[in-house]
């Protein structure tokens, strides 16, 4: 049993040496945007206090933020892992849970903010189809504008032992896999994990523990919208004003979600998506091939598979299997017996 269930992902925390860039972007991208004691902060229209944080400072990623269902929760997570309970002295207030991961990864658990009623600035409106024709005698309009965020939805950390950071945040915070990653057959890359709401369905993923090459680090934060004509906007917006690209548009395999990757000023990739599933705790996990990580049902290919020299998938998913039984090799070598 794992010691609390969180209900969904809260924020992500970067550092950044310059705000008001931080800020603009952001504004950009579809956040509203208002800075407190020296911390600029970021929030969608579902009401929570706020969904990204930039504290001034060399620019990283510090924390991701998960939501505890209650203040009791912390209490129980705090004394399992022998730490206190703190006040969250930033907006929304509530209670804090500061943890550590077995890769430095900073998750901060909080539970108890003020939160204010969810607002609905961009419609959905009904949509026709050749099978149902619902919107008669009246026109779709959209004006030009970034998009609307509605919450956070997801975060993906690169980790340096994927089985040892599965078995961390299953054992504290109650994921269930949806799906995980091969690179060959039973040599797992990483998964995608939901938050085990019961019977309530919940996101295909609210974290993904993906052990690949290169430095540790957040690989992407991902943001809800209200919808594809809203993701539409946002893309548009974003392109009329000289952002950075970074992968999209198209719809996901694993997740089915519709995707657009952003890059901030300082490097960090930001996700819009929308129409994403939804799985109860009744429903199984499932294994998936490396491939079905870099293809898509639809739209813009992985960067990495778009030139015209791209590597094959099948190559792509070999190297980096063996790149993982090496690595599970060397860790099995007794303590000075030679690899």
């Amino acid at each position: 049993m794992p010691v609390i269930r969180v209900e969904d992902i809260a924020h992500v925390r970067f550092a950044a040496p310059d705000l008001a860039a931080m800020r603009a972007f952001l504004e950009d991208f579809g956040l509203s945007c208002f800075e407190q004691d020296g911390r600029l902060y970021g929030r969608g229209t579902d009401g929570r206090p706020f969904v990204h944080v930039t504290e001034p400072g060399e620019a990283r990623f510090l924390a991701v933020g998960l939501r505890a269902e209650s203040v009791a929760d912390l209490e129980r997570l705090a004394t399992s892992e022998g730490v206190p309970v703190e006040d969250l002295a930033e907006p929304g207030g509530g209670r804090i849970v500061r943890l550590t991961d077995p890769d430095g990864y900073r998750v901060e658990v909080v539970a108890g903010q003020a939160c204010e009623a969810p607002t609905v600035p961009f419609a959905d409106p009904p949509r026709n189809t050749a099978a149902e024709r619902p919107r008669q005698r009246a026109s779709v309009r959209l004006e030009p504008a970034p998009a609307h965020v509605r919450r956070i939805g997801h975060a993906v950390l690169k980790v340096r032992d994927f089985r040892r950071s599965e078995a961390w945040y299953k054992e504290r915070f109650g994921f269930l896999t949806s799906d995980e990653v091969e690179a060959a057959k039973d040599v797992p890359l990483g998964a995608f994990m939901r938050c085990d709401r019961g019977n309530k369905p919940a996101d295909h993923h609210t974290l993904f523990l993906a052990q690949l090459p290169g430095e540790l680090g957040l690989l992407h934060a991902a943001f809800e919208v209200a919808n594809l004509d809203d993701l539409m906007l946002g893309h548009q917006h974003l392109k009329a004003r000289d952002r950075e690209a970074a992968w999209g548009v198209g719809r996901h395999i694993m997740g089915s979600q519709v995707f657009d990757y952003w890059k901030d000023p300082f490097g960090n990739e930001l996700e819009h998506w929308t129409d994403g599933d939804l799985f109860t705790a009744a429903d199984p996990p499932q294994k998936m091939p490396m491939s079905a990580l870099l293809a898509v049902q639809w739209g813009s290919p992985h960067p990495m598979m778009a030139g015209k020299l791209a590597p094959p998938p099948g190559l792509i998913a070999f190297v980096t299997a063996m790149q993982l039984r090496l690595k599970r090799l060397f860790r099995r070598q007794p303590k000075g017996t030679p690899a």
